[in-house]
């Protein structure tokens, strides 16, 4: 019998909670290095310096969370901003993703059990 390789992601563009239900660690954290604190030093020295920095830091973010999609064949995305469609878009330019069903669902800020049951209901669902 064939387990189901589902994965859930919670994130925004400071963190993403991976929510695996087929694991004993059911939720483990990337956080992105791109912080207020090195936001308002690139912002100090010039506003464009500050959105190159954001961009590189939220690629390496992305690059860091598709390293552990490459593991599933179906990826929930969720949260409150848009960071999973970016991550979805990053994930589109590389064909290693592309046998990957991927969802995105608009979510709140919820707590981790709230994420972990959204993902339950989401692949029960689905």
């Amino acid at each position: 019998m064939k387990t189901n390789n589902n994965l859930g992601i919670w994130m925004d563009h400071s963190v993403a909670n991976l929510i695996d239900l087929n694991s004993k660690n059911e939720c483990r954290s990337i956080v992105s290095k791109f912080t207020s604190e090195i936001k308002e030093d690139a912002l100090v020295r010039s506003e464009s310096l500050m959105h190159n920095k954001r961009q590189q830091m939220n690629e390496k973010f992305y690059e860091n969370i598709s390293s552990q999609i490459l593991k599933y064949n179906h990826v929930l995305l969720f949260g409150p901003t848009n960071a999973k469609v970016e991550l979805r878009n990053f994930l589109h330019k590389d064909l290693h993703f592309k046998d990957i069903k991927i969802d995105i669902v608009s979510s709140d800020n919820i707590t981790d059990n709230e994420q972990i049951a959204f993902v339950k209901n989401h692949f029960t669902t689905n």
